[in-house]
């Protein structure tokens, strides 16, 4: 497989990524990444719950598998305007304070357009708050400064901004010149990415896969529910396209693919485990196999709702998750390369 495909992936990760989609805010996203798989001649359509299903065809009709991969991310949603005209948010998704302290924001109101805005600790000024340092960083002592003349929860109100709208934080994307991306939300565009490289190799190579295969681009995964619906009937096996756990005590890096073996929902299917290692060393994909203790993925939310099937979970290693994260071209390509072996 032509290392090129390593670049395709970061430059669409990039296109995806300037899109805002925390979750239960996916609308444009989907639309977008819906024109992204027709343009390489793939069927795809948008499902009642808002995610997006994609065919990539295949041999035969038994025994379809269904790749896994989410648009949605972390976020924030006012809960409350403040009685200063700034704005309490709660987090959508796992998203710590800490690490959405001083980062760049945009509120998404339900009708009267977008304002720019800042996340800061509230009293942020290190020169005027003597409790700076000792402050434990939590939603309720954190507050949207808004880039509004707005002094009053009335100023604020008078934008249109209210209880209930989207906050969404800026990913500030890089590609370096070494082939890392690094990134918010690579957890789980980098995969949306690595699934549109799975296309475009089939296209351009003019294969077909041997088995049927479907793609659920899910957008809830980031609240519990994503792959809870929207599974094919012939579907017997379902893989998580998520991103790979990098930190002490693991074996995957930046420029792997990650197998995981179990989780904190438990172990993945060992002959689908299995199957992933011997593929990725037919394909010289470099590798990694992992047990992550904090982690649940789409496949597992496709299980608890009733469906029987063979489920597994791998994905390129992602450094620093739900924070400003790190890939390589490298675990991308490596991922891709799985794929198109395992599949077969």
């Amino acid at each position: 497989m032509k290392a090129t495909y390593g670049d395709y992936i970061l430059k669409e990760a990039a296109k995806i990524l300037a899109v805002p989609s925390p979750s239960g805010y996916t609308e444009k996203a989907a639309k977008m990444i819906i024109k992204e798989f027709e343009a390489l001649g793939c069927k795809a359509w948008q499902t009642v719950k808002g995610g997006v299903m994609v065919d990539f065809g295949g041999k035969s009709k038994k025994n379809a598998i269904l790749l896994e991969a989410h648009m949605d991310t972390l976020g924030g949603m006012v809960a409350e305007v403040k009685g200063n005209g700034r704005l309490r948010i709660v987090p959508l998704g796992g998203m710590n304070a800490n690490n959405a302290e001083a980062e760049n924001c945009i509120v998404i109101t339900k009708d009267k357009g977008e304002y720019e805005g800042t996340l800061q600790l509230c009293n942020a000024s290190v020169h005027v708050n003597g409790d700076y340092n000792d402050t434990k960083r939590a939603w309720d002592k954190m507050e949207v400064v808004l880039d509004e003349i707005v002094k009053s929860k009335e100023d604020t109100e008078k934008l249109g901004i209210g209880v209930g709208d989207i906050v969404c934080f800026d990913p500030r994307t890089v590609i370096t010149k070494k082939g890392y991306i690094k990134s918010r939300f690579l957890d789980d565009k980098l995969s949306v990415a690595i699934l549109l490289g799975y296309a475009k190799y089939l296209k351009d190579e003019k294969k077909k896969p041997a088995r049927q295969v479907y793609a659920h681009i899910t957008v809830y995964e980031e609240v519990g529910h994503g792959g809870s619906a929207s599974v094919p009937e012939n579907v017997t096996e379902a893989i998580s396209v998520d991103m790979g756990c990098v930190g002490d005590g693991l074996q995957c890096d930046e420029r792997q693919v990650s197998i995981c073996a179990k989780d904190s929902g438990g172990p993945y299917a060992y002959d689908v485990v299995k199957g992933l290692i011997d593929a990725a060393k037919r394909a010289k994909a470099d590798y990694a196999v992992d047990i992550y203790p904090y982690y649940g993925s789409d496949v597992e939310a496709t299980l608890r709702a009733g469906y029987d099937i063979k489920h597994g979970l791998i994905g390129a290693g992602v450094y620093a998750s739900h924070g400003y994260e790190r890939s390589h071209k490298d675990g991308a390509l490596s991922t891709l390369k799985l794929i198109a072996e395992y599949i077969g």
